[in-house]
């Protein structure tokens, strides 16, 4: 052989070996995948939705996934910032048997004073890493919650001075003191909760979006600001419900649902506002819309027995009287036979710690046919959101003229 083919050969083995290393540096990496557009492996869960909620002392980050949650192998790993690479200080967790893909890849901004954003992506083919860039920090918690699967991440820590003043200037005022201009409007259930399934397969899910969706049109067109904790077919649970409520400075909270019972010929309306009632339909109710065994929910009666309801307690009651009222005027335009179960109390925990006026409005029973029957007709939608932002609207007015005489009084 000759000396040219010895060189020849040597710088074969050397492409040989260097190509291996950045093979096996792009598998560590897990860029390998992406650039030979490997599909996703089975076997694997995968990330449903990711979503963040802000709070006065901590940011948390909820990761839904398919299947069962898996548990990380490693906790979350804090890494100094990079100001040559133009890294921010930052947490990453490796979760295995996870897929994203590139559905996350440009991050999710969050700019709370605490989290700069979110990314996600695929490290290797079986397993996703999550990284929070930080704006401030002084610690975390970590865990994993069921029904439905998902990761959550609590990023504690304090928030610089100007965010602690635009927390100081939005603080809201009493719900005495307190002008009504933001509704929350809660559509219950959804995604993989799909609520009571009645007459024809009529799931409660559908029902309370489109609902919900007729009631923001019907308060827009009265002037009022309007969040919805939900608007599409998606799964959140119930804290994240009531984190939206708090979160957005609402002033009032309304939660469609549709009832349900064992007896195909219950039917009727029901307004509910929150209290411990131990009334046996109220808590067979509360149950259901909380997705828990009745059984359970004694811990959150005592609890509830204890809370100072005060103040909230007594406007929700007005709100709720004043909901009841307008839509049973409208049923009663449709349907004289169908009866009026009030304005009732139980331990709901979409209602619970909420500092606004809250209730919950029980819209019909999926299991009774002539209840779904109308359920299911887009004039009795549309008149069940005009009615119910009609009453909110005669709350609205009733706070204006009360806060107007306090006004008076204070002059």
């Amino acid at each position: 052989m000759t000396s040219t083919a010895r060189r020849d050969q040597a710088l074969g083995r050397r492409r040989q070996a260097c190509f291996k290393k950045i093979v096996s540096a792009l598998l560590l990496l897990g860029a390998l995948p992406i650039l030979l557009g490997i599909q996703r492996p089975p076997g694997l869960s995968d990330v449903d939705d990711v979503r963040t909620w802000s709070y006065a002392d901590y940011t948390r980050v909820v990761i839904e996934v398919s299947g069962d949650a898996p548990l990380p192998e490693i906790g979350l790993v804090r890494l100094p910032a990079n100001i040559k690479a133009g890294r921010p200080e930052r947490l990453y967790l490796d979760v295995p048997d996870l897929w994203v893909g590139r559905r996350y890849e440009s991050g999710l901004e969050v700019g709370d004073g605490l989290l700069k954003a979110v990314r996600l992506g695929q490290n290797t083919l079986r397993t996703t890493r999550l990284v929070l860039d930080l704006e401030r920090y002084d610690h975390h918690r970590l865990f994993v919650l069921p029904s439905p699967p998902r990761i959550v991440v609590d990023v504690y820590g304090e928030r610089g001075a100007k965010d602690r003043v635009a927390d100081e200037e939005s603080g809201r005022l009493p719900a005495g003191l307190r002008r009504v201009h933001t509704v929350v409007v809660d559509a219950g259930h959804g995604g993989r909760d799909p609520g009571a399934v009645g007459v024809g397969d009529l799931r409660e899910k559908d029902v309370n979006l489109i609902i919900a969706r007729s009631l923001k049109s019907a308060l827009l067109s009265r002037g009022f600001e309007v969040i919805m904790t939900r608007e599409r077919d998606m799964t959140l649970t119930l804290e994240e419900r009531t984190a939206v409520a708090e979160s957005s400075g609402g002033d009032v909270f309304i939660s469609i649902h549709a009832n349900a019972a064992k007896q195909e010929k219950a039917r009727g309306i029901e307004v509910y506002t929150l209290d411990a009632n131990h009334e046996r339909h109220s808590l067979d109710v509360a149950a259901r819309e909380n997705g828990v065994p009745a059984a359970r929910l004694d811990p959150l009666q005592r609890a509830l027995a204890e809370l100072q309801v005060g103040e909230v307690g007594a406007h929700s009651e007005r709100l709720a009287a004043f909901v009841h009222d307008e839509v049973m005027r409208g049923v009663r335009e449709r349907d004289q036979t169908l009866p009026d179960l009030g304005v009732k109390k139980g331990p709901f925990y979409v209602l619970f710690m909420s500092s606004m006026s809250s209730v919950l409005v029980e819209t019909g029973f999926v299991t009774n046919q002539k209840d779904a029957k109308m359920l299911r007709s887009p004039g009795y939608q549309n008149m069940l959101g005009e009615k119910i932002a009609l009453g909110v609207d005669r709350y609205r007015d009733q706070m204006e003229m009360g806060l107007a005489r306090t006004e008076e009084g204070m002059q």
